[in-house]
């Protein structure tokens, strides 16, 4: 999908806007570039990007004033803001505006392509892809809920399922455990995070029992679902 979807990277800082332009292209992605909010919107209304990397600080108005810009051009594309504003309100107010995620800087360029693909996948689905999620050697299958590694079926709990779910979501991407307990328990959910890292076991068990592992503990961080590094 990568080759034939366009992005439009908008930040006013060369140095950051180069490294990511830089590295989406290297991915195969068709990468336009705009240092300022009205830049993004003519670009944006022109061009209508399949997703725009949007930084929420910029010179003339910020990120969601162009949001807004471009929605009511009736452009539709997949929003991801990168912003050093990390409170909740922040992210609240960024998602709730229209966006489909919300990157704190600083971030890894691996989190933001993963997270970018992530993006493309429901606003710009592939028609050859059957929904299934693949890691490596391990298929989840939404449709159906069955989970298989090497052909070999698991059988997971519903809490289980949908951990494992979220995780291959966002392959590649280090997830906290108060995003995964907001993600899977729901964020009403008043019992202690120590519930994640006992679920997290669970699933060692089962999806890493024939096979090399595939769900990483990056200490002090959170847990990644990956496949095996080449």
């Amino acid at each position: 999908m990568s080759g034939s979807a366009r992005l439009l990277v908008v930040d006013d800082e060369p140095s950051l806007q180069d490294i990511v332009a830089t590295s989406m292209r290297f991915l195969g992605y068709q990468v336009a570039v705009a240092g300022t909010g009205r830049e993004a919107v003519r670009i944006a209304t022109d061009s209508h990007p399949d997703l725009i990397i949007l930084d929420v600080m910029l010179p003339d108005f910020d990120g969601l004033e162009v949001m807004k810009r471009v929605r009511a051009a009736g452009v539709d594309s997949g929003v991801v803001f990168l912003s050093a504003r990390d409170t909740p309100a922040d992210k609240i107010a960024g998602l709730t505006a229209g966006g489909d995620d919300y990157v704190t800087k600083p971030f890894g360029l691996e989190e933001l392509a993963a997270r970018v693909a992530a993006v493309l996948r429901r606003v710009k689905p592939d028609p050859a892809d059957d929904g299934t999620l693949r890691v490596a050697d391990l298929e989840l299958d939404p449709e159906t809920y069955q989970v298989t590694r090497a052909g070999v079926p698991i059988e997971l709990a519903p809490t289980e399922y949908k951990l494992l779910r979220h995780l291959m979501v966002n392959a590649n991407v280090v997830l906290s455990r108060q995003q995964l307990l907001d993600a899977v328990w729901g964020t009403d959910f008043y019992g202690d995070d120590s519930v994640v890292a006992t679920y997290i076991s669970y699933l060692r068990r089962k999806v890493d029992a024939t096979g090399e592992p595939l769900i990483h503990t990056h200490r002090g961080f959170g847990y990644v679902l990956r496949g095996p590094r080449t």
